[in-house]
C-alpha cells in the first residue's frame, strides 16, 4: 500500500492522516530501518485485532465484522466470542452491491460498534473507512484478518514469523498471491535509490 500511495495522493493522504499507522509488512519495518526511521515493530492487522480482545472482553466492547465473502465474518465472530464470550457483535459479508451498501450502513449504525473491523482490502476498506468515518468512534482495515480468524487460513508457524518469512509462507501456500508481490523489487529498489540519496556521507 505504501508504494501505491507514491501514485495515489488520495490514499497517501489518507495514510498520513490516519491515527494510527502500524507497519503490516516486513518490507515497511526494513524500509524505515534503511531510510533511518526505524519502527520498533511489525505489527500485522490480526496481531491488532487479537490484542484489543482481551480488553474488549473485560469491558464488553461492541465489534462489528465487515467484509469477506459471504459466511467468513460469522464464523470469525463465532470463533472470537468463544474464546471471549463477553465480547458483543454483529457482522455482514463485503460483498455487497450499491444497493446493498444503505442497509449494510444502516444495520451498523444500529448496532453502534465501540469498534468497526473492516475487511475490505486495500485500498478500498481506507477509501470506505474515510467515507463512513461517523460509523464508528474506532474504526481499523484488518484487511483478510476474518479468514484467519474464521480459520480458514492457518498462520505461519511461529518460528517463521520470528524470521519475518510469513511472507513467503503465504505465497507457498497461496501462489496466486504472486502478482499482488510483484511490485516488490520496484518498492526496493525505489527505498534504496531514496536512502542513497538522503544518507549523510
Amino acid at each position: 500500500m505504501i508504494y501505491a500511495s507514491n501514485h495515489d495522493q488520495r490514499l497517501k493522504k489518507l495514510i498520513n492522516s490516519a491515527d494510527v499507522v502500524t507497519a503490516d509488512g516486513i518490507g515497511v519495518v526494513w524500509a524505515a530501518r534503511w531510510l533511518g526511521t526505524p519502527v520498533r515493530e511489525r505489527v500485522t492487522g490480526i496481531d491488532l485485532v487479537q490484542s484489543l480482545f482481551p480488553v474488549a472482553n473485560q469491558e464488553k466492547w461492541r465489534f462489528f465484522f465487515l467484509g469477506g465473502k459471504p459466511g467468513v465474518a460469522q464464523r470469525a465472530g463465532i470463533q472470537v466470542v468463544q474464546k471471549y464470550p463477553g465480547i458483543v457483535w454483529d457482522e455482514s459479508h463485503g460483498y455487497f452491491s450499491p444497493e446493498e451498501e444503505a442497509y449494510v450502513l444502516e444495520r451498523i449504525r444500529s448496532f453502534q460498534p465501540d469498534v468497526l473491523l473492516v475487511g475490505l482490502g486495500a485500498p478500498r476498506q481506507e477509501y470506505w473507512i474515510e467515507k463512513n468515518f461517523e460509523l464508528s468512534t474506532v474504526s481499523i482495515g484488518v484487511g483478510g484478518s476474518f479468514d484467519a480468524l474464521a480459520g480458514n487460513v492457518v498462520r505461519a508457524p511461529k518460528r517463521v514469523q520470528e524470521y519475518q518469512l510469513e511472507w513467503l509462507y503465504r505465497l507457498w501456500k497461496e501462489p496466486w498471491r504472486w502478482k499482488r508481490q510483484s511490485v516488490l523489487p520496484r518498492f526496493v529498489v525505489k527505498v534504496l535509490w531514496h536512502g542513497f540519496l538522503h544518507k549523510t556521507p
